[in-house]
């Protein structure tokens, strides 16, 4: 990118000017004091707006196309089309069978995805610049031919897919469901926004192919279309590119708006279910509001962040603080049509959800007492112009932003009117829009109950959806025909690709202060710098005493209370009121702190930084309140698959003695013994600058960076000697662990163990990482295209190698339909040993070689990824020249090399089996093979022998 400057935009419409076909309607360029994103916007004949967004910093491109529909366009009876659809754009057209857009856009070292929301849905690419010709192409053809490749057996595949979608992400995790009963009960029947974009179950069940092919022809046309492209381009040449491809493409049916009329509740709809998976109960509150961009959208926003968000809000100063709630949130929610106000608790033991709703209403009484003050207005703003620049570090931040703009305005130029409502809004506009919205105002109120416990809702049901009233729309899905382009040119032939970017490894310096290593990378792209410091200690230091693993994280959530000078609730104001953020957390050897602000206000928020470092303060009320919530948050850990899965896969690999065995945040025994005086004692043992690592990343030179670092004199500096881990446990034979989950809809599987591989940037771990990628390491691998794209059993599978300093680890995992577990786990050891016998194919060797080394394009173009490369360097030693080391031995590595580092470290008669689902369901089929069952509970305990 180019160093964004905060200046006014120029505008510059230009109807009458063209280009080829396309005309250039509209041009904002820099030119003032306010943020902009430049950018030229076309129109093609056939309706196609195009916009280009030219950003040589980095040789990275980033194409976008989003579609103006979504599930907002679907009906009763045929919901999760939208969604179903975004899918089948990913299984081939005409000119590029199924395979190629991944073997394109992830073969040459980018990435490529897919979303859908209620309004619209969007396909994207981000490659090295010379993918840019290809990726335009892909794009084209599956909007203009798309039709000819979606078959009844890809249909079922990614039907199937879709369904492991919705359990993973909705039907099999703790309170999943909450938007499906809210919206159902606050929209009226057949409102668009009534059900989920990922659609209903037996309404997935009950389409067919040819449903989806009208889908397609009504909303998938140019002129319902936005195509937005950034990066390292050439506007010029960029769009004859876009005419060649899109051009010809022709327009579709008209599409009009939808028109709904605001949602009015004439009562409070009291609804309840239980929840399979949740441990606790859950109330949530949601009443409706105004769309997006509606001038109420921004006092809302506000006024949501005064009720519920973070700890100066009303609803934790009155009900978490004083420990009656674990949680109580509030949220706002705008989409094109229609937007709302959400408000959540999850009650202490001991009060119910009815206490829950009595204390929310008693907190909007304190909330009319108290009033809107101008430190909640001062941290409001703050935090807009930061979070916008913070969302402008990639060219993907800035076409996404771009494309979001014209596809719900029609002008893509929103970003300093937005600014402008953010910064103009006063105490008066909050309290309007709370009176006008919230205050007296009817709800949908959503009890979630658990399956144990006698949890009652917080009122009785009294509300059903009224079902008479609805008339389907007709979207002319009986006129639609299926036109294709008609081309000068032939369209079959793959473009080429351009030359190979040259990428630059970030350049940056290094400095020792008072023991500790500081890292630097100058990037003056945008007005950020971010910073993190690293003292020795994290979650090894557990290891001086199992009996209160946990300490070290226990001890990093306190360093974010209050410090001598400043309560946590001031010290929150004052970062807001900056657009900063300091935080601090514990990793696996270390406590790091760390910051993110604009540049003009490092230097205040750097004072922040040394008073948190200084100045702690350990209140025993603070203390009490956090040990609660994580006590009660390790039940939630224990309500779903997913969440079971990893703590316990630790523990088998390590065993429950290994400090690496125990999870990072302890268990319910250890932190339940940890005291105030424990988190007193680690700070007075693990405040150090000797052996701290410092990384600095974005708009500042070395010496105000270091200018900003002298504190570091004045810390303890006394040295800390971490007690190294020993090896994971020997794997004798392979075996199966279990752990039972009633009623799970998906088995969530954990393979592998402990390989004791430590991190080498030139060794046997990146030869590891090489030789699985073709197995398991990328989206096309043979695991994740057998167990999705081919069987339809999972929404995702993966297998990798990760190490560190202390440790290795290979693992496969996935959510795995629950009636499929036996046959994919079959699956998974068939194909490793596969793998084993065969090693990679000569085509997978390349494909490997071009996504990784050509991915390097991608790496190092955010201030995050910039840190990590720093941060890699310090933590382990490495010379800069590593990665050209690492080129090498990727460009030299052999079929044969990769097939016998996989031999070597993925033995499948030597792995620790995790499945974690039904037993009743699961344990049948299970039976048949010849490992050994062993059942445990959900802290990894054996229960028996099965």
């Amino acid at each position: 990118m180019k160093k964004l400057i905060l200046t006014t935009a120029a505008l510059c419409a230009v109807a009458s000017i063209g280009f080829g076909q396309a005309k250039l309607v509209q041009k904002v360029t820099q030119k003032g004091t306010e943020l902009v994103i430049p950018y030229e916007k076309y129109v093609l004949p056939n309706g196609l707006t195009v916009i280009l967004h030219e950003d040589h910093s980095d040789p990275v491109v980033h194409v976008d196309v989003t579609y103006h529909v979504g599930s907002a366009r679907e009906q009763v009876g045929k919901s999760g089309f939208a969604h179903f659809f975004e899918h089948m754009m990913f299984e081939g057209s005409d000119h590029a069978h199924k395979g190629i857009h991944d073997k394109i856009t992830l073969g040459n070292g980018g990435t490529n995805n897919g979303s859908t929301n209620n309004d619209r849905t969007n396909y994207y690419e981000t490659e090295p610049k010379n993918v840019l010709e290809q990726c335009i192409w892909l794009e084209a053809d599956r909007m203009g031919f798309l039709l000819g490749q979606v078959t009844q057996d890809r249909f079922e595949v990614q039907r199937a897919t879709v369904k492991n979608e919705r359990g993973q992400n909705y039907d099999n995790r703790q309170y999943g469901l909450v938007g499906q009963y809210t919206n159902k009960n606050l929209y009226p029947y057949g409102h668009p926004y009534s059900w989920l974009t990922i659609g209903y179950i037996e309404d997935l069940n009950r389409s067919n192919v040819n449903d989806l092919k009208n889908f397609f022809m009504r909303w998938y046309s140019p002129n319902n279309a936005t195509l937005t492209i950034g990066g390292d381009i050439n506007p010029q040449a960029t769009m004859k590119m876009v005419e060649k491809y899109f051009g010809a493409i022709p327009r579709g049916p008209e599409v009009k708006p939808v028109v709904v009329e605001p949602v009015h509740l004439t009562a409070d709809r009291y609804v309840s279910y239980t929840d399979n998976y949740a441990r606790l109960p859950l109330l949530s509150i949601t009443y409706p509001t105004v769309k997006d961009y509606d001038k109420d959208m921004v006092p809302l926003d506000c006024l949501a962040e005064i009720l519920g968000q973070g700890k100066n809000s009303v609803l934790y100063q009155t009900m978490v603080k004083k420990q009656q709630a674990l949680q109580a949130s509030a949220f706002g929610d705008q989409a094109e049509l229609a937007g709302v106000m959400t408000f959540r608790f999850v009650p202490v033991p001991g009060k119910t959800l009815a206490d829950m709703e009595g204390m929310f209403r008693a907190a909007l009484d304190t909330f009319e007492r108290r009033g809107v003050t101008d430190e909640d207005l001062a941290k409001f703003k703050g935090s807009v112009q930061s979070n916008f620049v913070n969302g402008l570090q990639s060219v993907s931040g800035k076409v996404s932003q771009l494309a979001q703009f014209q596809t719900f305005t029609g002008n893509p130029n929103k970003t300093a009117e937005l600014i402008k409502m953010y910064n103009s809004v006063t105490k008066a506009d909050v309290m309007r829009v709370y009176n006008t919205y919230i205050k007296n105002k009817n709800s949908v109120i959503v009890s979630v109950l658990t399956k144990t416990g006698n949890v009652s809702p917080a009122k009785p049901d009294n509300y059903t959806v009224d079902t008479t009233h609805y008339v389907a729309p007709n979207y002319g899905y009986d006129k639609l025909k299926y036109v294709k382009a008609k081309d000068n040119f032939n369209r079959a032939i793959t473009p080429p690709l351009g030359p190979v970017p040259v990428v630059k490894t970030p350049v940056f310096w290094r400095k020792d202060i008072a023991g500790a290593q500081v890292i630097g990378v100058p990037n003056t792209e945008i007005p950020l710098v971010t910073f993190s410091l690293t003292m020795p200690g994290g979650h090894l230091s557990d290891a001086k005493d199992m009996s209160k693993a946990g300490l070290a994280s226990f001890f990093a959530s306190m360093m974010n209370e209050d410090t001598k000078n400043y309560t946590a609730e001031k010290f929150s104001i004052e970062l807001q009121k900056l657009g900063s953020r300091v935080s601090v957390g514990s990793g696996t050897d270390g406590t790091t702190f760390s910051v993110q602000s604009l540049k003009s206000n490092f230097g205040k928020t750097m004072a922040l930084l040394q008073e948190r470092i200084f100045n702690p303060k350990f209140t025993q009320q603070a203390f009490d309140l956090n040990k609660k919530q994580k006590l009660e948050a390790f039940k939630s850990q224990k309500a779903a698959p997913a969440s079971i899965a990893p703590v316990v896969y630790d523990k088998i690999n390590y065993g429950p003695d290994n400090v690496l065995g125990v999870s990072a945040g302890g268990t319910e025994k250890t932190v339940a013994n940890i005291t105030l005086a424990d988190i007193e004692n680690y700070c007075k043992n693990y405040i150090t600058s000797n052996g701290a690592k410092v990384v600095i990343v974005g708009d500042i030179t070395e010496a105000e960076a270091l200018a900003q670092l002298a504190f570091l004199d004045k810390l303890p500096n006394k040295k800390i000697d971490l007690q190294i881990p020993g090896p994971a446990v020997s794997v004798g034979k392979t075996k199966i662990y279990l752990i039972d989950v009633p009623k799970a809809a998906q088995t969530q599987f954990y393979v592998g163990y402990g390989t004791d591989l430590h991190y080498s940037p030139i060794g046997d771990s990146y030869l590891t990482v090489l030789a699985n990628y073709p197995l398991g390491g990328d989206f096309t691998s043979r695991l994740n295209t057998y167990l999705r794209e081919t069987k339809g059993w999972t929404y995702g599978a993966s297998s990798r190698f990760t190490n560190d300093k202390y440790s290795g680890e290979f693992t496969f995992s996935s959510g795995i339909r629950a009636p499929s577990t036996d046959s994919a786990l079959v699956a998974l050891i068939d194909g490793i040993n596969s793998y084993n016998s065969t090693g990679p194919t000569a085509d997978e060797v390349s494909f490997l070689k071009k996504a990784i080394g050509q991915g390097n394009a991608l790496r190092y173009e955010t201030g995050a990824q910039k840190a990590s490369f720093a941060s890699r360097l310090l933590n382990y030693n490495l010379q800069p020249n590593y990665l050209e080391q690492q080129a090498a031995i990727l460009k030299n590595v052999t079929a044969a090399q990769l097939k016998a580092i996989s031999n070597k470290y993925i033995p499948t008669d030597k792995l620790n089996i995790l499945l974690v689902g039904d037993k009743a369901r699961i344990l049948p089929d299970l039976k048949k093979h010849n490992y050994e069952l062993i059942e445990l509970d959900a802290d990894g305990n054996m229960i028996s022998k099965l």
